[in-house]
């Protein structure tokens, strides 16, 4: 399984580009993905965006750094030495989109699979399998990343958003649900709840 985050210069894959994308090999988390990307040209620009993720114009413009067509080349050539290619995530349909549509842009024929492993899910089951009801929002669920990771017994992620620092939070927050276990030594300072 593939733990994936990606940082964007904004929520649509179409209009927006990726700049950065953080990967972790599940079964050996040793094994990662770390890279950033210039901006794609014609790509729009949310700030909002750049502030989640602490990117600046002069890094996401740099010419010195990898087009995106090579960050995501490296991707596909990175996941090729992996048996389980499954994606996994926090909203990794995010993730998967921007992706996909990447690949396409950039006439790459590369498929993540049809299946992937979404920690809300996971997290929202283990909600209702103790018999509490998840938290809401407007009437839907709002099992965000932090409520989450305090969940698992973890900190909130640092601020601000880095691709691999989400992929490691969310590594470890999946190994706790599933595993019962810590996977990262820097987290074993957090005590797994009992509940997991």
């Amino acid at each position: 399984m593939i733990v994936l985050d990606i940082e964007t210069t904004g929520p649509d894959p179409r209009r927006h580009s990726i700049v950065e994308v953080g990967a972790i090999d599940f079964d050996s988390p040793g094994i990662f993905f770390n890279e950033r990307c210039q901006i794609r040209d014609g790509a729009e620009i949310d700030f909002k965006a750049l502030e989640i993720n602490g990117l600046t114009l002069n890094e996401i413009q740099d010419p010195a750094i990898l087009t995106q067509k090579e960050l995501i080349s490296a991707f596909m050539i990175w996941t090729d030495q992996l048996e389980d290619k499954t994606i996994a995530g926090q909203n990794v349909d995010f993730d998967i989109n921007f992706l996909n549509e990447s690949f396409a842009r950039c006439g790459l024929n590369f498929s993540l699979g049809k299946r992937k492993v979404d920690q809300h899910s996971i997290v929202y089951a283990h909600f209702l399998k103790r018999n509490i009801r998840p938290p809401l929002k407007d009437g839907f669920s709002d099992l965000n990343s932090d409520i989450i990771m305090s969940y698992v017994g973890l900190p909130p992620e640092p601020k601000p958003h880095r691709a691999i620092n989400g992929a490691r939070f969310e590594a470890e927050a999946l190994s706790r649900l599933i595993y019962g276990r810590s996977m990262f030594e820097e987290f074993e300072k957090y005590a797994i709840p009992d509940y997991l």
